[in-house]
């Protein structure tokens, strides 16, 4: 997938662009439903299939509110392009490109500078200056400038519509195997492995990768079955995140004990898929108390965890 960062990037316009517009974090069941459609009218009409995303999020530039992203803009790429899409034009998102009418965003960056021919949007779509754009809109403008205007109803999952809201709600809440509906996959987090405080190998005989991670959705704080994958190989792990209440620490931390491996992995990227929420966190009477619970976990989750 080719990833432009600007519209200068943009030297001619892409051969019958078939596009979505969106934030796109999560990359959730409803935004993979809209990928589909792109992809299909794309081979149809032999032209080009094309997301455009922002970062950062427009709600943090026009409001100063900061959302807690799902899948920081790497992991949301990698995500795209796993779906088969041919383009992604991330554009960098200001309080002056905001000002943009909605008319203006169509005809001039739209249809001019990418060379739309077909749009696919959800049923609730909003664009352009104070959202004045909507799916009308862009029916009527459809039928004026000679686009097609594809609108895809939500996606449901249990009754429910899958958001990028809800998911973010089902993750900070634990229900990490819930999350894996919306998702059709499990939630991930990945970081570089730091020096810890050593207490996983030197007190508990059980050695842990304590991770910096760069998510901004955490799940809630617990002990969690999980998938570790570290360059391309898959191993089970039991991971912690929390406070490390028996240690008295007041800093959230991210330790994961990785069953039967036994390698130096500091200063490595690893990336965990967290599959099933074990138990809270609690604070035992001393370490001998704590190394037998995690190897009761370590036990749980080797029965719940896909073999490797």
């Amino acid at each position: 997938m080719k990833v432009i960062n600007s519209l200068e990037e943009i030297k001619k316009t892409f051969s019958k662009a078939v596009i979505t517009i969106g934030n796109f974090d999560g990359v959730h069941l409803g935004h993979q439903s809209l990928f589909q459609k792109v992809k299909e009218r794309a081979k149809i009409i032999k032209g080009t299939s094309i997301v455009i995303t922002f970062e950062p999020h427009p709600v943090k530039v026009l409001t100063g509110k900061h959302i807690p992203l799902i899948t920081p803009l790497p992991r949301k790429l990698e995500l795209i392009a796993a779906q088969g899409i041919e383009v992604t034009i991330c554009l960098p998102f200001t309080k002056e490109f905001s000002q943009i009418s909605a008319e203006e965003f169509v005809k001039e960056i739209l249809i001019k500078k990418i060379g739309m021919k077909e749009i696919v949007i959800g049923y609730n779509y909003t664009f352009g200056r104070k959202r004045e754009g909507n799916v009308e809109l862009l029916k009527i403008l459809g039928e004026k400038l000679g686009f097609k205007v594809h609108v895809i109803e939500p996606v449901m999952i249990n009754g429910q519509i899958v958001s990028s809201s809800l998911v973010r709600e089902l993750i900070t809440a634990g229900q990490e195997d819930k999350v894996k509906d919306f998702l059709s996959r499990y939630y991930q987090v990945a970081g570089k492995v730091i020096p810890g405080h050593g207490r996983g190998s030197r007190l508990l005989g059980i050695p842990t990768a304590n991770l910096s991670l760069i998510n901004e959705v955490f799940p809630k704080p617990g002990v969690y079955a999980v998938e570790v994958i570290y360059q391309k190989n898959r191993y089970q792990g039991v991971a912690n995140i929390g406070f490390n209440p028996t240690f008295g620490n007041n800093t959230l931390s991210v330790e994961t004990h990785i069953l039967d491996f036994n390698e130096n992995i500091y200063d490595k990227t690893i990336k965990l898929n967290f599959i099933k929420r074990l138990r809270d966190e609690k604070k035992f009477k001393n370490v001998q108390d704590l190394a037998t619970q995690i190897k009761k976990d370590i036990e749980v989750a080797r029965k719940i965890l896909p073999p490797v």
